[in-house]
């Protein structure tokens, strides 16, 4: 198959694909595991009232508990994985519907149980530890209820607000419904004049072209057609926002921010630190935009400039199966342990790695708790797309080490810690490249896509966190996100943070619309601090060795057994300061003093 084919998904070998019949052989079977958790949820309901009375009965609630949602999270995830394969099929969209009511009504059943707990007192619960020991794993679990007592709302608030989940859920299915299984583009010429379909999987790849003409098109086409939809775009992100809004102020939080990293304990100084150390370094940007349109002898830098790689006589095209066997060399320094796990990842499974017609875009790590820690890839053979597998084996390795390691209460992670693991695969991948190269161009075109990253992971992202913030204090004031104001405020955004050697296209100031993170609730800050910590874990591997990689796999191991800072913390990185963002930001502006002096 070549990267201009979109083939249909019955088209592509077994082989290529995710294995979800290790989950449900069939769908008898996910349907007897759904009615299994239709009862586990009515059976739950007769703890209602019951579960301060006694040790024994907080017990039974906290095991009853992980029962029901450990089942729910395997159907749910098994119907979020399915319907991604291809979401145009009638099928996949009814179970996913399915899923989601399930969940609704799980929720809604076991909405009595947090502010029930939060009626004992922490004397009371200390007491019940010391009486029956199996309560000892999940005293970090009530303590962490303890802390977010004054933002739980009354029983029945509480039911009400998991009935409206299903609704509040309305405006993010909307948009991918629209984005992934509706929305089509048009067919540009590529560098060899043949016709090609752009879609959101292969839009990077044509932005990647040495062909500025293949760059322009694509980039003008593709958002053409996401401007000829802007005010649907608008509604639909509009309404995510206030969702968010609303549950912040119906929790007695400031604000939504707030309310989002309170889940996690972080502190909002964090967020604020984050933006603060990329204003304070734009300069070192404009300096390496200022190199690129040197570089690549323009008289003016557009948008869609900016992802061709500047040494462009340099052809990395690697095959799947040889990006495979880069990343395990790249990896060795985690020893067997990790290389092991990994291994049976590429052999058994895991990976979707073709796109095919109606496959959601992107890529991403998933699965539940007793399934497969799944990879959804959409593979096209550049260097980019070999970073991106070692990424989400990143994500797909933390998984496993957790789910391993931790009872299912602590068996997932932060969403802070989440693109730690990934982040750190892709430096070690770059590092051992960086010192594999002999050639002057590969090695700049290597220290090209690390600069790369840094302007895509930790400035574009930081750029998106900012927006989230400024469009969400926006309807905290009583605004309105029109499509008109989200793009003017897009568009000055990428003006700030691309500074004058850049000519920021009107078509960029749409963009918003093509990016599902804005759905995520103050998710992309946290790909520029794990990006950051990554950086600082990858070289305490690559310096320090063993007891680096023990401390590591330490991190890996630990899921949501303490708060995200903390583990963070044992593993050597404080995200609470400001070092590991100014380190990030002084490796950046060496990396671009270095690729000036050798371009």
């Amino acid at each position: 198959m070549t990267n201009k084919e979109v083939l249909e998904r019955k088209d592509i070998p077994d082989e290529l694909k995710w294995d979800l019949e290790s989950m449900y052989e069939n769908l008898e079977a996910w349907n007897r595991d759904y009615d299994k958790a239709v009862e586990l949820a009515k059976k739950f309901e007769t703890h209602k009232g019951n579960i301060t009375k006694s040790a024994e009965n907080l017990y039974s609630a906290l095991r009853d508990r992980d029962e029901l949602y450990r089942l729910v999270e395997n159907l749910y995830s098994y119907t979020h994985l399915k319907l991604d394969e291809d979401t145009r099929l009638g099928s996949s969209q009814e179970l996913s519907d399915k899923g989601m009511v399930l969940i609704v009504d799980v929720e809604n059943k076991t909405s009595f149980f947090v502010p029930e707990i939060l009626t004992i007192d922490e004397e009371t619960i200390k007491k019940y530890i010391n009486e029956k020991q199996e309560l000892k794993v999940y005293e970090h679990l009530l303590e962490d209820l303890m802390r977010q007592k004054e933002h739980v709302l009354s029983a029945r608030e509480e039911s009400i607000l998991a009935q409206y989940g299903e609704v509040t859920a309305a405006s993010e299915k909307i948009y991918s419904m629209l984005n992934d299984a509706d929305l089509t583009f048009p067919t540009i010429k590529d560098e060899n004049g043949n016709d090609v379909e752009i879609t959101t999987g292969n839009f990077i790849p044509l932005m990647e072209s040495k062909n500025r003409e293949v760059r322009k098109s694509a980039f003008k086409e593709l958002y053409k057609t996401y401007n000829n939809f802007k005010n649907t775009f608008a509604a639909t992100l509009s309404g995510d926002i206030k969702k968010n809004v609303i549950n912040a102020r119906l929790r007695n939080y400031k604000n939504s921010r707030e309310a989002s990293l309170s889940a996690n304990n972080i502190p909002l100084t964090v967020y604020d630190n984050l933006i603060k150390g990329i204003h304070d370094n734009l300069d070192t940007m404009y300096k390496y935009m200022e190199i690129r349109k040197r570089a690549l002898k323009l008289d003016e830098l557009h948008m869609y400039d900016l992802y061709v790689p500047i040494v462009q006589d340099v052809d990395f095209s690697i095959p799947y199966d040889q990006g495979v066997e880069l990343i395990k060399k790249a990896l060795a320094p985690l020893k067997d342990e990790y290389l092991s796990a990994m291994n049976e990842g590429f052999n058994s499974r895991w990976i979707d790695i073709k796109e095919n017609r109606g496959k959601r875009s992107g890529a991403y790590s998933g699965g539940s708790y007793d399934s497969k820690p799944y990879i959804l890839l959409n593979y096209h053979d550049t260097l980019d797309n070999v970073f991106t597998v070692a990424h989400e084996m990143g994500h797909s390795m933390h998984s496993y080490f957790t789910r391993k390691n931790q009872p299912y209460v602590y068996g997932d992670y932060s969403i802070f810690v989440a693109e730690v693991a990934s982040t750190a695969n892709e430096a070690l991948l770059l590092d051992y490249m960086l010192k594999s190269v002999k050639d002057k161009k590969e090695k700049l075109y290597l220290l090209n896509h690390y600069l790369e990253s840094f302007r895509t992971t930790v400035f574009r992202q930081t750029m998106f966190a900012e927006f989230e913030q400024i469009i969400h204090e926006h309807i905290e004031s009583g605004g309105a996100l029109t499509a008109d104001y989200l793009c003017e405020t897009y568009k000055k955004l990428n003006e700030l943070y691309y500074g004058p050697n850049v000519v920021v296209d009107d078509e960029i100031a749409i963009e918003w619309a093509r990016i599902p993170h804005f759905y995520y609730n103050f998710y992309v800050f946290q790909y520029a601090t794990g990006f950051s910590a990554a950086v600082a874990l990858a070289n305490k591997i690559l310096n320090e060795g063993e007891l680096a990689v023990d401390k590591y796999l330490a991190f890996l191991k630990s899921g949501s057994s303490d708060y995200p800072i903390n583990v963070l913390k044992k593993a050597g990185v404080d995200m609470t300061t400001e070092e590991p963002v100014n380190n990030a930001m002084n490796l950046f502006k060496r990396l671009v003093e270095e690729f000036d002096s050798l371009i």
